[in-house]
C-alpha cells in the first residue's frame, strides 16, 4: 500500500524505511529542501557544515545502533572514552572527570562517581546513591510515576542535598531538553540515569564522523529508494483533507514558485511533523477529538546551536563537554571529534545555548557577543596577553521550537502512533516512547508507527523477494 508521510526528520524517514521492510511503499514528503528535520545540516561558502544541534549518539540508543546496523553504517560512529567531563568553574580551564572503568553495570557507574573526588563530597555521593534506590529497584514504573515532579522537588523529596544539582545536574538537565532542574520532569533525567547505571555501555557516547544530512539521513534516502520508496523534499504540506467521516482524504501541497497546489493521496498517511506544526496543520474536526485536544499541553521548547570557528586550537579534548555555565549547556571542539571537520591547526567549537527562551529573538551578533565571553572564561590562556585567539567567523541557529519541552505532566500528554482516524497515524519524538525528545526517540516512534500500520494492514509481500524471506525488524 502506498502510505504518505509528512516529514523527512529522523521520525518520517525511519518510519518509511521499516515501512519499506514490511513491505510497504512509503513516499515521504518535506517541506523544506534539506533533509533531518532536527537533525538538518548545511553547506556555508567556504564548504563548512553547520547544523541544527549537536549530535551525541549514545550506548542507551538500541534502535538507533540497531538502524546503523541494518543500514550498514556503523563504521559512521567514532565511540569516545567512556567518561563525562565537566567544566570546572572554580578554576577556569580545568576539567572533572567521571570515567567508566570496562566492568559490567552498574558498578562501572558506582565507580565512576565514587573516583570522581572534584564535584561531590563523600556525604554527598552517598545521599545521591540512597535517593537513587528506588528508581533502580523499581524500574520504570517508577520513573513514569515521578512525572508529577521537577528534578528540583525530586531531589528534595529524597532528601539529596541541593550541591549535587548544582554541581552535576543543571549542566544534564540542559543538555536533556534545554531547560533548568526546576523546570524539567523528574522522569527524563532517572530515565537518562537507568540507563546509565544498568546497562555497561549506556553513557558511552559517539559522535557521527561527518554531517546527519550526508553520513544518516541520506543513506535512509538511498534505502526507501532502492525499494520502490520515494522521498520528496520541497513538498510543504499546506493542509490535511478529510473525508466526510473524517478519516483522511490526502494531502494538499502548497505549490511553489507560482505553482498551484497539489492534492496528494494515498492509502495511509502519517505526519511525522513536530507536536507543534502538527497542532496547526490539524483540521478543525479531528482537534476536537480528545487524542489530538490534548495535544495543547505539548509544546517545543527553544533551543540555539552555535558554530565558532577560531584562528587556533583551543582544547585537543575529543569528547562531548559540559560547560556548567549559565549561558552554554554543552559543547564540543568539532574539529577534534569529527573526521569530516577535522583541524589540526584550528578549532570549531559547536555549542548548544539553553535555556534560549530569551534569547532566541536576539540578533546573532548579541548571541555571539554574550558567547564569547562565556568562552573566554572557559578557554582563558587562550584570550589574555596581545597574541589572544581571534574568532574567524560563526553560525547562529535558532530552533524556536525544538523537542517537546519535558515539564512535570507531560507523559499523560503524549498521544500513542496509532490514531483514532483509520487511516491516520503519529510519529515523533513527542509520541508515546520510552525514550523521550531524542533521536533515539525519533527513531523508535518511526519504528512503532510502521509496526502499528503494519498490524493493520499488512502487505502482501511475494515470497521471492529478500523482505519475504527475513523478518522485518519492527520490535
Amino acid at each position: 500500500m502506498r502510505v504518505a508521510i509528512a516529514g523527512a526528520g529522523l521520525a518520517g524517514l525511519s518510519c518509511a524505511k521499516y515501512l519499506c521492510d514490511a513491505g510497504h511503499t512509503p513516499i515521504v514528503l518535506e517541506r523544506r529542501d534539506v533533509l533531518g528535520g532536527k537533525v538538518a545540516a548545511w553547506k556555508d561558502e567556504d564548504g563548512d557544515w553547520y547544523e541544527t544541534g549537536l549530535h551525541i549518539f549514545f550506548g542507551a540508543y538500541p534502535n538507533m545502533l540497531q538502524l546503523f546496523k541494518e543500514l550498514g553504517i556503523e563504521d559512521r560512529l567514532q565511540w569516545k572514552e567512556h567518561s563525562m567531563i565537566f567544566n570546572q568553574l572554580e578554576t577556569p580551564g580545568t576539567y572533572s572527570r567521571f570515567d567508566f572503568p570496562d566492568i559490567p553495570a552498574p558498578v562501572n557507574g558506582i565507580v565512576a562517581i565514587l573516583r570522581n573526588n572534584d564535584m561531590l563530597t563523600w556525604e554527598e555521593k552517598i545521599k545521591f546513591g540512597l535517593g537513587l534506590l528506588p528508581a533502580i529497584v523499581r524500574g520504570q514504573s517508577y520513573v513514569e510515576d515521578m512525572d508529577q515532579y521537577s528534578w528540583s522537588e525530586w531531589l528534595e523529596k529524597q532528601n539529596i542535598p541541593a550541591r549535587v544539582e548544582k554541581e552535576v545536574f543543571i549542566a544534564m538537565s540542559k543538555a536533556l531538553n534545554f531547560i533548568n532542574p526546576d523546570e524539567i520532569s523528574a522522569t527524563i533525567l532517572l530515565t537518562a540515569l537507568n540507563r546509565f547505571l544498568q546497562e555497561k555501555n549506556g553513557s558511552k557516547m559517539a559522535f557521527l564522523d561527518g554531517s546527519p544530512t550526508e553520513r544518516l539521513c541520506q543513506p535512509l534516502v538511498d534505502y526507501i529508494t532502492e525499494r520502490g520508496g520515494e522521498v520528496r523534499l520541497n513538498a510543504p504540506l499546506k493542509e490535511i483533507l478529510l473525508n466526510d467521516d473524517n478519516t483522511v482524504k490526502g494531502f494538499l501541497l502548497r505549490g511553489l514558485n507560482g505553482e498551484p497546489d497539489q492534492e496528494f493521496t494515498a492509502d495511509l498517511y502519517i505526519s511525522a511533523m513536530p507536536v507543534d506544526p502538527l497542532k496547526v496543520m490539524l483540521p478543525k474536526p479531528l482537534r476536537q477529538l480528545e487524542e489530538f485536544n490534548k495535544l495543547e499541553g505539548l509544546e517545543g521548547v527553544p533551543v540555539i546551536n552555535l558554530h565558532l570557528w577560531f584562528d587556533r586550537k583551543l582544547t585537543d579534548i575529543d569528547h562531548l563537554l559540559f560547560s556548567r555555565s549559565d549561558l552554554l549547556s554543552v559543547y564540543a571542539d568539532m574539529s577534534n571529534t569529527c573526521k569530516e571537520y577535522a583541524d589540526p591547526n584550528r578549532s570549531m567549537l559547536e555549542l548548544v545555548l539553553a535555556p534560549a527562551q530569551d534569547w532566541i529573538t536576539a540578533s546573532d551578533e548579541a548571541i555571539i557577543e554574550a558567547t564569547m565571553k562565556e568562552i573566554k572564561q572557559l578557554f582563558p590562556q587562550h584570550f589574555t596577553g596581545e597574541n589572544a585567539a581571534k574568532l574567524l567567523k560563526y553560525h547562529v541557529v535558532k530552533t524556536p521550537r525544538s523537542v517537546y519541552k519535558a515539564t512535570p505532566g507531560r507523559q499523560a500528554y503524549r498521544p500513542s502512533q496509532k490514531t483514532p482516524i483509520a487511516n491516520f497515524y503519529l510519529a515523533g519524538d513527542f509520541t508515546m516512547q520510552k525514550y523521550l525528545g531524542s533521536m533515539e526517540g525519533a527513531v523508535l516512534s518511526g519504528k512503532l508507527a510502521a509496526q502499528t500500520l503494519a498490524q493493520d494492514y499488512p502487505a502482501k509481500i511475494s515470497p521471492s523477494t529478500p523482505e519475504a524471506t527475513k523478518e522485518a525488524s519492527l520490535v
